[in-house]
């Protein structure tokens, strides 16, 4: 269901976390910073959660069944809400109570050096894996902008690895203040700070991330223009009388279902009907192929208005 663009911009992010995680384990066990382990935890929570988002798009693509008639589409939603809980609960968990721990009982960093050089590796690694991401990105939103984009967007894989990538330069930004100070200072609780400061980063950016996947989960509909142009289509039918309704859902990134209700000319036989009801969804999807699933319902616009305030009025 996601572009190979998205695989792309996650693979990049799993091999370049792979590597950042190991380096910044083996210098915050040497030199034992306090700061650097939580750079190290948010680094191995990243790569975990690329192979979950690399994960969710297998399983997204699997084809319908009889159990799923809808197919399997909107479960690639399901993971990226686990990898927003995940970074929540793990990186943003851990990273601060190290960060408290390391507050509460500070004690020297040793060799420093070693922490900066870590971290402007990582830093490399950490912008080249968030290029990907943000060329991806802005190729998606177009002239739209960063808010609009992310509200709009159907495909969660890329904006989930592009907040990861961008809370994790910020986390690197945060982990060299942090040591610079504590060994310039030799207030060394200012490593751990710098852990919890991290952990806060990594909140925020689980939250909004919860917050966006959640709609995608719930179910939303197609972007506007999309059923603006769709309702043109419909109601530029010859044999069209009204158009009474139109829902979408997006089942995934480009698996969307359309039902439509439709007041059909009273003088059609039922062949005519049938003939004007293939037409329309051959174009319907010849234009927007993302449109999978078209179920066309064919009602007078008195009964659909019957039913519709009768569905208004329902207790409930």
């Amino acid at each position: 269901m996601a572009s190979s663009g998205s695989k792309t911009v996650i693979y990049a992010a799993l091999a370049g976390n792979s590597l950042i995680s190991v380096t910044k384990f083996v210098a915050a066990s040497y030199t034992g910073s306090s700061a650097m382990l939580s750079e190290g935890i948010h680094s191995l929570v990243d790569t975990g959660n690329q192979a979950l988002l690399l994960y969710g798009i297998r399983r997204a693509n699997r084809p319908a069944d009889e159990r799923h008639p809808f197919g399997y589409g909107s479960e690639i939603y399901f993971w990226a809400f686990v990898v927003a809980i995940l970074i929540f609960a793990v990186g943003a968990g851990v990273s601060m109570y190290e960060g408290i721990q390391k507050i509460q009982d500070p004690h020297v960093i040793e060799d420093p050096t070693i922490n900066y050089v870590v971290l402007a590796f990582a830093m490399v690694f950490e912008a080249v894996a968030w290029w990907f991401a943000f060329r991806e990105f802005q190729s998606m939103k177009g002239k739209r902008s960063w808010i609009e984009e992310i509200q709009r967007s159907k495909d969660p894989t890329v904006f989930t690895v592009l907040f990861e990538d961008t809370a994790a330069m910020l986390g690197l930004v945060v982990a060299f203040i942090g040591i610079y100070l504590a060994d310039y200072t030799g207030m060394y609780w200012m490593d751990g700070a710098a852990s919890v400061v991290i952990g806060c980063i990594l909140a925020g950016t689980a939250i909004l991330l919860a917050f966006e996947t959640k709609g995608l989960l719930i179910g939303e509909s197609a972007h506007p223009e999309i059923v603006e142009v769709i309702g043109d289509i419909v109601e530029a039918t010859p044999t069209v009388h009204a158009l009474n309704e139109i829902r979408t859902l997006h089942r995934g990134p480009n698996d969307v279902l359309l039902a439509i209700s439709i007041d059909y000319e009273d003088n059609l036989t039922a062949g005519k009907v049938e003939e004007a009801i293939f037409a329309l969804e051959t174009g319907i999807r010849d234009r927007f192929p993302i449109v999978r699933q078209v179920f066309i319902e064919v009602q007078s616009r008195k009964h659909h208005l019957e039913l519709a305030e009768a569905e208004k009025n329902r207790p409930e």
